[in-house]
């Protein structure tokens, strides 16, 4: 589906914290009932940003204990529901992330993705590795790069907000310039069904800094919220019309 034109673009996102930001600035109104299957707890929201229509869905709050459904189980499953509902020509995977000083990375560093990882499911058995880490490459996007003043890193996804040794060295053979929880789980999707995928990931915490993750987080999840809203219009725009190939 790369030489198909963007007419729809569906973006996945993991906290309704991490997206009301976007939905409020462009408009897009809450779908009742909501697109996804029950009993997705999911979100959807829609409408048109010029000449593309715009989906974003949400994972909804876990029905037992009350919070976001973080994570890449309810990633996935809120992913293949919306693509079977919206059918996009394009997967944008937005959202926060933790980023490495290593790597030139700083709070409010907005990044787009260059491929997506696992490092959690290690899997040393003949033939399952690489089964294990199911990298999914993004289009190269060097225009849009440019255009809308992004970063450009692997996105490294795994279910835990903290970082184990272990982690953090399969994420530096992973290359990763961000970290998040989501990620890998929306491109393996999005690869099954043949759709292209870009993540857009804004920087809340520092995974090699000296302060504790969820503290920084928490202090800079609104900030990073705001920088997607001010993004990801950005980037709508500039692939409005255009083939994954031509971005």
């Amino acid at each position: 589906m790369a030489d198909k034109k963007i007419e729809t673009v569906l973006v996945v996102i993991a906290m309704e914290a991490e997206a009301a930001p976007f939905v409020e600035h462009l408009k897009l109104t809450k779908d009742e009932p909501s697109l996804l299957n029950t009993p997705l707890p999911g979100i959807s929201y829609s409408g048109t940003h010029g000449s593309t229509k715009v989906v974003a869905v949400c994972n909804g709050k876990d029905a037992i204990y009350g919070v976001d459904s973080v994570g890449t189980v309810s990633a996935a499953l809120t992913t293949y529901a919306a693509i079977q509902a919206v059918k996009p020509d394009l997967v944008i995977n937005a959202g926060t992330c933790g980023g490495f000083k290593a790597k030139g990375g700083a709070i409010g560093d907005v990044y787009l993705s260059s491929a997506f990882k696992n490092h959690d499911r290690r899997i040393p058995l003949p033939g399952f590795e690489a089964f294990g880490t199911y990298a999914v490459e993004s289009p190269a996007c060097p225009k849009l790069v440019a255009a809308a003043g992004l970063k450009v890193g692997v996105v490294s996804t795994g279910n835990s907000l903290d970082c184990t040794p272990t982690d953090a060295e399969v994420m530096k053979e992973n290359d990763a310039s961000v970290k998040e929880m989501e990620g890998a789980a929306i491109a393996q999707v999005a690869k099954m069904f043949g759709i292209p995928i870009i993540g857009i990931k804004s920087v809340t915490d520092i995974v090699d800094g000296d302060r504790p993750t969820g503290e920084e987080f928490m202090e800079n999840l609104g900030a990073a919220a705001k920088a997607l809203q001010d993004k990801l219009p950005k980037v709508i725009d500039f692939v409005a019309g255009k083939t994954a190939a031509c971005l």
